[in-house]
């Protein structure tokens, strides 16, 4: 497939830049699904694979600044600017209940059950709700002196992992509350992510990606990227990972080696979100020109709506042509799709 270009898919209906986006785990099937942050406020949900949108949640008073969604993507969280966290049936569409906070809720994450609900807000304070105890007053984790930015359960869901404009990386033990170690930057990070085995915590910040162990908390591997990055994501084989930044360009990297695979301008705009898909085929990017794009992780590989057209038989050398069989520019449910009066189609 040498020599083919990245032909991605751009996910229309936001209306304003796409700050977040997560994918679900994979289903029995192979399935999975992924929703999107904007500062339109009006986060969407969609079919992993191709970016189908499902639809629209809507509710909220300001700019969406995080989203989640649970292990089978039954329920999805967000977190806005409106001073509130949200927590969706996603299947109906319906907001199941509001969370009130006292500042901008910037960040939020289910655990591995989905029965806790974790944010980071603008008040430098970290809390853990019980969902379904909604109206029970939240656990509270301080000790961050600035903006919480990201917040993320560890895999084993008695630990906690946040990034906080203050400079710092922070692990806390959820079940006493108490932070147990601190890693200290040589600037904010902009986003954290969980290796799918629970082994690392990637780090951005500045013009540099880090691994860091989650048992340890030593640094495993460091590198530096061309210009301000500020999201990451690592396949989960490991062999590679992914970012964007400030100059709009997506980057590729050898995992072992910090090899630059590729770069290509990936938006109109700085990329503010990125992440692979749970079977690592497709990657997500979200961006200040308010849109969602998919690309290949293997470019000409027939997957989701990309087919790549082999030649025929005796044909001399490799024809392969890397070409898109549907366009998902105007959002349609697919079939069978459970779309409740709150979820609105975006025209």
């Amino acid at each position: 497939m040498a020599g083919l270009r990245q032909t991605p898919l751009t996910c229309s209906g936001h209306t304003r830049p796409v700050v977040d986006v997560c994918f679900s785990k994979l289903s029995p099937t192979g399935s999975y699904y992924s929703i999107s942050a904007c500062k339109d406020g009006k986060p969407m949900l969609r079919q992993g694979d191709t970016g189908d949108w499902i639809g629209t949640f809507v509710g909220h008073k300001g700019a969406v600044w995080g989203v989640a969604l649970n292990k089978d993507a039954s329920r999805a969280a967000t977190g806005a600017a409106d001073f509130t966290a949200k927590l969706w049936n996603a299947v109906a569409g319906e907001e199941l209940h509001t969370f009130t906070h006292p500042h901008i809720v910037r960040c939020v994450d289910f655990d591995a059950e989905g029965v806790r609900l974790l944010t980071g807000s603008n008040d430098k304070t970290i809390r853990v709700f019980d969902i379904n105890k909604e109206d029970a007053a939240p656990t509270m984790l301080k000790g961050h002196t600035s903006a919480i930015k990201k917040v993320l359960f560890l895999f084993d869901d008695k630990r906690i992992v946040s990034a906080s404009d203050d400079k710092t990386v922070r692990f806390w033990d959820y079940v006493s509350g108490s932070e147990v170690a601190k890693l200290e930057l040589s600037s904010a990070p902009s986003d954290l992510e969980i290796t799918v085995d629970g082994s690392m915590l990637l780090v951005t910040h500045g013009h540099t990606v880090s691994t860091w162990s989650t048992e340890t908390f030593e640094k495993v591997k460091e590198f530096k990227v061309p210009n301000q990055v500020n999201s990451a994501s690592l396949l989960p084989d490991k062999s590679v990972f992914v970012c964007g930044g400030e100059d709009f360009k997506m980057y590729k990297f050898e995992y072992e080696t910090g090899t630059e695979l590729e770069s290509f301008k990936g938006h109109f705009g700085p990329v503010h979100c990125v992440r692979f898909s749970p079977d690592g085929e497709l990657y997500a990017s979200g961006s200040e020109d308010g849109t969602l794009r998919l690309w290949q992780t293997t470019v000409g590989k027939t997957y989701g709506l990309w087919k790549c057209m082999q030649p025929s038989e005796g044909a001399a050398g490799e024809a392969c042509s890397n070409q898109i069989n549907a366009t998902n520019d105007i959002p349609s449910p697919p079939e069978a799709a459970a779309v409740n009066a709150a979820v609105k189609a975006e025209a």
